[in-house]
């Protein structure tokens, strides 16, 4: 409330109403003198109280939106299985997994860890990453992983951490602006600069009448006889001028334009169900021969089997909980981890057990660039050869461990390590120099080998199966270094031996292919970037509807590794061509967006990694993923889709666009009223010297404008026919031509029988009375009516800006219908029941047939209206208002429109 009493405008009418209220009483008696001051004094309470319930919901909504901002989900370890939980459920003791990518969520000490390192910028502002290990355990919350993954212990949580401290401190600023904020502000800076004019005009025109004696009362006597008037009267006179002036000022202002933005952005916030698709694992070849099904491993001797198991259960960031009772096992970790984990369990792998069985010495964490992960572990040969070769109970394998302990059997010298690496499938062969075979000796890599490895993988890549292979290489004890050194040592990744491939199926989600026609349609081109080889690239590329053709080549579909060694021209004029990348670097996808946006595009980025926060962050538009993407990614985008679909991209583009084209049509409603109201007063202050709409009525329409109009117009759900239009370009006018088309024909109507029944009204009306003041309230009564009855017919109008059925779609917004159904029950009210309140009388039931009648008209007018043709090119170019994006790409170019927008 205190906040809304703030507005310099609405201070100046408080000044005017108390000064009002004291002369009135003054000259004319407390009786009678209270009227005139009291009802500005209602008018302007009015205002500050619904400006105020619209400012506290809008706070609400925004500040509902914020939180689930900032709710974090992460998993964490309670009961010895992986859950997911609120950042805000977070308590100490809690244990929690972090990788590469996530934040921080607690203060906290590390448990373990393998090439884990911090990014600690965010609180002491120093860029160097920082080590984590048994030495330096402590982290703080707010921190970003940047390599690596570990466990800690949380020991703090919420305001007692270091960063819960430093934000208690400071105030968050959260009144940064939007573009299309700014765009508004623009326009709406424009439309207050011309209302403050017209006022300045009117106030001077008011005041020379008033004072030369050419400002009349209704009965033909001049309101102000110099000589024969006190100071009190003629200090009225001009206080009544001077509101009058104010409130004008009030009506112009679009102070409704924020308000309509805010309310269509909350309008649109919907939380979006969880998917749970799941990646399989459909196809394997191990031992040299296809697997079928692919968790036969009956052609497998032990020992690879166990090898390949190990490599799975020690080689993940993953987890399996195997739950007591014969529930089955829980798996978690990321889509292409659930899958490997879920397929091994399949092969008989029990995670706990198999990881018990061998120690992790170094990891090298899956990273982007190389397109690979890797561990080493510490093998104990005798014992696991024991266990592995007898089948025995595991408590056998416990009571032999104890033995071999006790006897001296188990000796240094008897354990190897094993480097087992996992990656893209292309990548791991080129590495190897041999394979192991179903009996489990080892083969070397032969040219008809490597052939026969390829066509494998290029037959599960046509058939869009994700191609993930194994390998593994034997290293000597006293090859690894001591404990202590052990931080720096790079995992060897050459004359690795093959054990297998396996073809992981990431099916797409139904709707995928809908959602790209529609994107197609509304003018939106879908680039797929992906790490996936070209022929997986170009499989599932054709199974989504991105690549129509299965025969295109370069620069249609081409490898990330082309597109970086060309130029900078040179990738530009690529860029245009290019639907599907493979083999792509992060930088890769950083090069294409920055290509688009040299060349005028508007670029939406999807993405979840940490490797995509680059890209996310110079898009136009970065959209990360709710689910599976890293916090890092969230914190570059913009948009933050929850159920990770790319349908939903649809929805989004839907809302966006629905944001955008309320806002117009809220636009169109406002200027309509504006352009009226302004013209009325200004004629007929310069004509007759009075204004034949008060302080209060106006500060009425003003309610109705921009507080009732924007709820109206601003709730307004979303329709198809929004994604068959072309995309709004970043010079793009926010007052179309259609939109000044519609208004000028609605304005000028308004202003056309306005006008004439303020000149006309009481001969026209048959108004004549023998008492000319009577007259005068009533035809200035019916003026008031009619003017806002034909803002009540303009907003049905304004609903279907370029669509020649204005009630299509009416009965699914409720709220429309209640705002205009209360306008009018308002109306009615103050007409026959307010009086002397609001300076009007009642109206006969000929009379209210007659406004409405007027107001009617509007209708069939706006109709024949849309009919009219209108150029393409703006009418003016002064409301080209530019909204700021991150690069005027098209700055100096032709047009005002974007060439397209992408999606990459």
């Amino acid at each position: 409330m205190w906040d809304a009493c703030k507005d310099l405008t609405l201070i100046i009418l408080m000044v005017a109403a108390a000064v009002s209220l004291a002369l009135g009483i003054y000259t004319e008696g407390i009786k009678e003198g209270w009227y005139d001051g009291a009802s500005i004094g209602f008018a302007v309470l009015l205002v500050i109280f619904v400006t105020a319930t619209s400012d506290y919901k809008q706070s609400l909504q925004f500040q509902n939106l914020n939180e689930e901002k900032q709710n974090i989900q992460l998993e964490v370890v309670r009961g010895g299985r992986r859950i997911k939980v609120s950042i805000f459920d977070l308590v100490v003791g809690d244990v929690v997994p972090l990788k590469i990518g996530d934040q921080v969520p607690a203060d906290g000490v590390l448990i373990s860890g393998h090439s884990f390192s911090i990014d600690e910028s965010s609180m002491t502002g120093e860029s160097k990453i920082v080590n984590k290990d048994q030495k330096s355990p402590f982290m703080m919350s707010g921190c970003k992983v940047a390599d690596g993954y570990g466990t800690m212990l949380v020991t703090a949580v919420g305001i007692n951490t270091e960063w819960g401290l430093l934000m208690a401190s400071i105030s968050e600023d959260s009144g940064e602006e939007t573009p299309l904020q700014v765009r508004l502000n623009g326009v709406a800076t424009f439309i207050g600069i011309i209302g403050l004019s017209v006022a300045v005009v009117v106030l001077v025109v008011l005041l020379a009448r008033y004072f030369t004696g050419h400002t009349y009362n209704p009965d033909g006597t001049p309101q102000y006889v110099k000589g024969k008037m006190g100071v009190g009267e003629t200090i009225r006179g001009v206080v009544k001028i001077f509101t009058v002036a104010v409130t004008i000022v009030v009506v112009a202002v679009p102070e409704g334009l924020p308000l309509a933005v805010t309310l269509t952005l909350a309008f649109s916030m919907r939380k979006m169900m969880r998917d749970k698709a799941l990646m399989t694992v459909v196809e394997a070849y191990f031992g040299g021969e296809k697997m079928d099904p692919p968790d036969n491993t009956q052609k497998l001797s032990a020992a690879v089997s166990t090898m390949i198991i190990e490599g799975i259960a020690q080689n993940t960031s993953g987890s399996i909980f195997e739950p007591e009772g014969g529930q089955a096992p829980e798996v978690t970790g990321s889509p292409t981890e659930k899958a490997i984990l879920s397929w091994g369990l399949q092969l008989g792998m029990k995670f706990s057990e198999t990881r018990s069985k061998s120690s992790i010495l170094q990891v090298f964490p899956f990273n982007s660039e190389k397109k690979r992960g890797g561990v080493a572990v510490q093998v104990l040969m005798k014992l696991y050869h024991f266990y592995d070769s007898m089948s025995v109970p595991f408590i056998c394998y416990i009571c032999f461990t104890l033995y071999s302990t006790l006897s001296g059997l188990w000796e240094q010298g008897d354990s190897e390590v094993h480097v087992y690496w996992k990656g893209a499938a292309e990548l791991i062969l080129e590495s190897c120099t041999g394979w192991i075979d179903t009996d489990g000796s080892k083969q070397s890599m032969t040219p008809e080998k490597v052939g026969e490895f390829k066509k494998f993988i290029e037959d599960m890549a046509v058939a869009s199966l994700r191609c993930v292979a194994f390998a593994y290489r034997p290293c000597e004890m006293s090859d690894v270094p001591k404990e202590d050194q052990r931080a720096d040592w790079v995992l060897p990744e050459d004359n690795l031996i093959m054990l297998g491939i396996v073809g992981i199926k990431d099916p797409c989600r139904p709707g995928v292919q809908d959602s790209i026609r529609l994107c197609a349609a509304a003018g939106i081109k879908v680039r797929m970037v992906t790490g996936d080889n070209l022929q997986t690239a170009r499989a599932i590329a054709l199974e989504c509807g991105i690549l129509t053709d299965p025969n295109v080549s370069e620069p249609t579909i081409i490898e990330g590794k082309t597109f970086r060694e060309l130029s900078d021209l040179e990738r530009e004029e690529v860029a245009d061509k290019i639907s599907v990348m493979g083999r792509s670097s992060p930088n890769d996808k950083l090069l294409l967006v920055k290509a688009l946006r040299n060349k005028g595009h508007v670029v939406a980025v999807t993405g979840d990694g940490t490797n995509d926060a680059p890209a996310l962050h110079e898009a136009d538009i970065g959209l990360s993923m709710g689910i599976q993407g890293t916090e890092v990614a969230k914190e570059s985008s913009d948009i933050i889709i929850l159920d990770d679909n790319f349908a939903t991209l649809v929805r989004v583009v839907r809302w966006g666009r629905s944001v955008y084209a309320n806002i117009q049509k809220f636009i169109q409603f406002q200027l309509t009223v504006n352009v009226a109201a302004l013209i009325i007063n200004v004629v007929s202050a310069v004509s007759s010297g009075d204004v034949p709409l008060n302080a209060v009525q106006l500060l009425w329409v003003n309610l109705i404008m921009d507080t009732l109009g924007a709820l109206a117009l601003a709730t307004e759900p979303p329709n198809n026919h929004l994604m068959q239009r072309p995309p709004v370009g970043r010079r793009e006018p926010l007052i179309t031509n259609i939109m000044w088309r519609n208004l000028l024909i609605m304005a000028f109507y308004q202003v056309a029988i306005l006008l004439t029944l303020t000149f006309k009204g009481v001969s026209l009306l048959r108004l004549e009375h023998d008492n000319p003041a009577h007259a005068e309230i009533l035809k200035n009564t019916f003026i008031f009516n009619t003017f806002v009855l034909c803002q009540v017919f303009s907003e049905f109008n304004a609903r279907k800006p370029d669509e020649l059925n204005i009630f299509k779609g009416i009965a699914g917004n409720k709220l429309f219908i209640a705002i205009i159904a209360i306008t009018v029950v308002l109306q009615v009210l103050i007409i026959e029941f307010l009086g002397k309140f609001t300076t009007t009388v009642r109206l006969s039931w000929q009379l209210w047939l007659v406004s409405i009648g007027l107001a009617f008209i509007s209708w069939p007018l706006a109709l024949v209206g849309k009919l009219i043709p209108v150029p393409d090119r703006p009418f003016l170019e002064m409301f080209s208002c530019c909204c700021p994006g991150k690069k005027e790409a098209d700055d100096g170019k032709e047009g005002s429109g974007v060439k397209q927008i992408e999606v990459v």
